[in-house]
């Protein structure tokens, strides 16, 4: 069943459900059991969203909660699966990329009333900015619990080896531009290791290259989406830029090599600071965070957004926005932030993230955390985004050869795209 169908079939499940009236008892006196799908099987991602989960049911002893973790790759696929199927979580995990799809699709249950009236909840204090992409119509569907900018991990010990200049000096200099982030990248390559990974990328996830493509300032379709961009000049210049990187100077792997930056062996990553519970305890490396180089177009930032709604069809749904405002309250708020960049304004400070982030340093947060969020663009997304990413992921097949004409190709990419914008 198509992404688009199960996503027809929450609708038609959430029609079902009676209006939710929050704040009652009923669902207080029967034993409940929430899951809860996630992408992360981190250890200790795990166990802080096991701690909250506890002190959840310490005061709801009739409801159990559990993770789900669901490989990231594939987890939106198995998700509506689920949801087609009638076995939809109770609460999920929602990526920014289809963020439009649920919000507008009926399948999430409100959460502004319920959040508003928790006691010491303080709606006040989640972002507007943040919230944006999870709201219709002033409800919120989804609660924003990760705004994570990305930004660049550098292996210091491996630039360093390869005689290059690591980003920390390519930064005092004033040179941090892509160009000398390739430079490095390249010079890194030529002595035997990888230089530069766009983690999760791998070919198929092409929207995460939007975080290069955003510093010649190219994006993927129209500010309104009906109309596709990847023929505009900054794009072709972007492209043109990233296709040299990979087959002409080697600074960044090709298709098929899969590379872990984590392992200790790569100069740089693109990737979120969530990430950065991925470095390794032991024999750990020299290792740096900053944010992206500037492009043609000058400084810029991105950020992947994640939220986490509860179904409307859920027969738990309303026990599941009880957990939910629960684990999004100001406390636990400060707890999910040792892992993801928060949405409450008041925990967007150097003071409040250093406590809860005590492998950054101040710079850190404020250069690429706090910065990047206050800056950053979403990753781009878009309603029936499953299948236009996967539109546009085969219309670039052609573009990762060495000899590939990059205007040509991305010429095709809007020929084939196209009609599903205009949509």
């Amino acid at each position: 069943m198509s992404y688009r169908n199960a996503l027809k079939s929450g609708v038609a499940l959430a029609s079902l459900v009676v209006p939710l009236a929050y704040g009652g008892a009923a669902w207080a006196q029967d034993a409940v059991e929430l899951r809860m799908t996630i992408w992360s099987a981190n250890e200790a991602h795990l166990a802080m969203f096991n701690e909250i989960a506890e002190g959840f049911m310490a005061s709801h002893p009739n409801v159990s909660v559990t993770f789900e973790p669901i490989p990231f790759d594939n987890y939106t696929t198995t998700l509506t699966t689920q949801i087609a199927g009638g076995n939809a979580p109770d609460l999920a995990w929602i990526l920014e990329t289809t963020a439009a799809d649920f919000v507008n699709s009926g399948a999430l249950a409100p959460l502004t009333e319920a959040f508003t009236a928790t006691e010491g909840y303080d709606f006040a204090d989640v972002s507007e900015q943040a919230t944006a992409l999870w709201t219709r119509d002033g409800q919120l569907y989804a609660y924003p619990f990760s705004t994570s900018p990305f930004a660049i991990f550098a292996n210091n010990d491996v630039i360093n080896t390869a005689g290059a200049r690591t980003p920390a000096a390519l930064i005092e200099a004033g040179e941090w531009t892509w160009d000398s982030a390739f430079a490095t990248a390249a010079a890194v390559a030529e002595n035997g290791q990888t230089g530069l990974v766009v983690r999760d990328f791998k070919y198929q996830t092409w929207q995460n290259l939007a975080t290069i493509w955003r510093g010649w300032g190219a994006s993927p379709w129209s500010e309104d989406g009906k109309t596709c961009a990847f023929t505009e000049q900054p794009m072709v210049d972007a492209m043109t830029a990233i296709h040299s990187a990979i087959f002409t100077d080697a600074a960044m792997p090709g298709p098929g090599e899969d590379i872990d930056f984590f392992a200790g062996e790569t100069g740089m990553t693109i990737t979120q600071i969530s990430r950065a519970s991925l470095l390794p305890k032991e024999n750990p490396f020299d290792w740096d965070l900053v944010p992206l180089p500037a492009g043609p177009a000058g400084d810029y930032a991105v950020v992947g957004q994640a939220g986490v709604g509860a179904f409307a069809a859920s027969p738990n749904a309303e026990t599941a926005v009880a957990f939910l405002a629960y684990m999004t309250n100001a406390e636990n708020s400060q707890k999910l932030a040792q892992f993801f960049p928060p949405a409450r304004t008041s925990l967007l400070n150097a003071t409040a993230l250093a406590a809860t982030n005590p492998l950054l340093s101040p710079e850190q947060i404020e250069s690429v955390v706090i910065s990047g969020i206050a800056n950053g663009t979403v990753l781009p997304g878009h309603t029936n985004f499953a299948q236009i990413q996967q539109t546009v992921r085969a219309g670039l097949d052609a573009l990762w050869v060495a000899d590939a004409d990059v205007p040509a190709v991305l010429a095709s990419v809007c020929d084939s795209v196209g009609p599903l914008l205009a949509r």
